[in-house]
């Protein structure tokens, strides 16, 4: 066993390559990250909770076995979010409700990913029940973001993409209900793919037809991401959801990038307005873009209906989830979450009609807009990242926002469609934060996204300037 920080550097799939070649061991890249953990760590709090033993552990017996037969991820290390329980390990939901427990048996998400050769030996940090774009907790306090400490590292899967950007991890799972995986994917520069619902199996859950609530594979890069989505796939029974696998890998249409021929660019979805800066970013991507021949056209999409039906659905799913929660210990409940489960506590009957009405609407244009382009892209985020003592956004770019999650608008509305949408980094601002945006696809249509987002990347080339502060 040895520590090579130069791995930090290499691509997960270069870095799967070497396992396959036998270069490296598990035990090598474990030791490595604990090198990296021990000199970035402290610094952004990507990783409160490592459990490295256990890694050794399921290293030592995935090795008895063949090359062949250890699994597509071939002893990759992955960190999992503390929403997501992992056996043995303290597993707290962000929540001071959960401070001190120890996860009895693993999700069936993560036995998946352990199945085909990821070997878990950390939790990524994550506001309480993985609530709001900024991460921040009782338990283990705030998450800082790589490329400048004093900034948010965005949410609710912050650590995990701090985690990508400091070099303490090559993938990570996350999850995403209003733009968990895709705001600290562009607050970090890194890549978040939020999946179609049912495209990763996971459980079991207090209810297993959410459609809202999904987990997806987060990495540094558009094929990485491609590595751990399929991973990630596949059938558990406790998922009534579930698509299963694909008869071929979406690593195998990463690796084969297909220019979009026609692409629907939208400032804001008709819902959100964008700091200045980041449009700028942003449309000089749409002239690279029409510079290698892809044909960008302005979308007068519009979403903005999306706010009050997002409301009202996820504020269902908190009701559902949380409610013998907030019966017994409202005292120690952050009171974001508190306003959130009570809201879903009130709802009535017309206003949930009036929500499924409206996302079948939003849906149809979505659908309609991509039988006519390839993909639909937009800003990944409204704001760039905003200081850690900051809970959240409520003015910004001359608008006032209600909730504590209406800042969040930009990517909770493509939630709303159930289209799957990968955001990736495209710039840095003048003070050196990372911009990103997010690449929409067709209906169940992964695979084609992730071509189209493959050569997107290629085209958008190198976009950073520097390393990140903690790396």
């Amino acid at each position: 066993m040895s520590v090579d920080l130069s791995l930090i550097e290499r691509s997960a799939c270069e870095v799967v390559d070497l396992l396959r070649e036998e270069a490296v061991s598990p035990h090598d890249l474990l030791d490595t990250l604990a090198e990296q953990v021990a000199r970035v760590e402290s610094q952004v709090n990507a990783l409160p909770t490592l459990c490295f033993e256990r890694a050794h552990e399921h290293a030592d017996a995935l090795l008895k076995k063949p090359v062949a037969e250890r699994g597509l991820l071939c002893g990759l290390p992955v960190p999992i979010k503390d929403l997501t329980d992992v056996a043995g390990v303290r597993t707290t939901r962000g929540s001071l409700v959960y401070r001190d427990r120890i996860a009895p048996t693993s999700d069936a998400g993560v036995a998946l990913l352990e199945a085909r050769g990821g070997v878990v030996y950390a939790k990524s940090n994550t506001p309480e029940f993985g609530s709001g774009g900024h991460t921040y907790n009782g338990v283990f306090g705030i998450t800082r973001n790589p490329w400048d400490l004093s900034r948010s590292a965005g949410g609710s899967s912050g650590g995990a993409a701090a985690a990508l950007a400091s070099g303490t991890a090559w993938i990570a799972q996350g999850s995403d209900l209003a733009g968990s995986l895709r705001t600290p994917s562009a607050f970090c520069g890194v890549v978040g793919l939020r999946p179609t619902p049912g495209r990763v199996s996971y459980g079991p859950t207090a209810n297993p037809y959410d459609t809202l609530g999904i987990h997806g594979p987060m990495a540094r890069n558009v094929t990485d991401a491609a590595l751990l989505l399929d991973a990630m796939c596949g059938d558990v029974r406790c998922a009534p959801l579930s698509l299963g696998e694909t008869s071929r890998s979406f690593l195998s249409h990463a690796r084969r990038p297909q220019r979009p021929a026609r692409v629907a660019f939208s400032e804001g979805l008709g819902i959100a307005r964008v700091e200045p800066e980041i449009l700028v970013i942003c449309r000089q991507t749409m002239e690279r873009l029409t510079a290698a021949g892809v044909g960008v056209d302005e979308s007068d999409l519009d979403l903005s209906g999306a706010q009050a039906a997002f409301h009202t659905l996820r504020g269902i799913a908190y009701g559902t989830r949380y409610e013998d929660v907030l019966a017994q210990h409202r005292d120690v409940l952050n009171p974001n979450v508190v306003w959130n489960i009570e809201f879903g506590l009130q709802l009535d009957g017309a206003a949930v009609r009036s929500a499924q009405r409206t996302r079948a609407e939003l849906f149809y244009k979505a659908n309609a807009l991509l039988e006519r382009y390839d993909v639909l892209i937009c800003p990944a985020s409204i704001v760039l990242p905003f200081p850690v003592e900051a809970r959240d956004i409520r003015d910004a770019v001359g608008q006032h926002f209600e909730t504590y999650i209406d800042w969040l608008a930009i990517t909770y509305a493509l939630t709303l469609t159930g289209l799957p949408v990968i955001a990736i980094p495209c710039g840095m601002s003048a003070s050196g934060l990372p911009v990103g945006i997010q690449i929409v696809g067709k209906p169940r249509g992964e695979a084609a996204l992730l071509s189209a987002a493959r050569a997107i990347e290629e085209i958008i080339g190198p976009w950073a300037k520097g390393k990140p502060q903690a790396r």
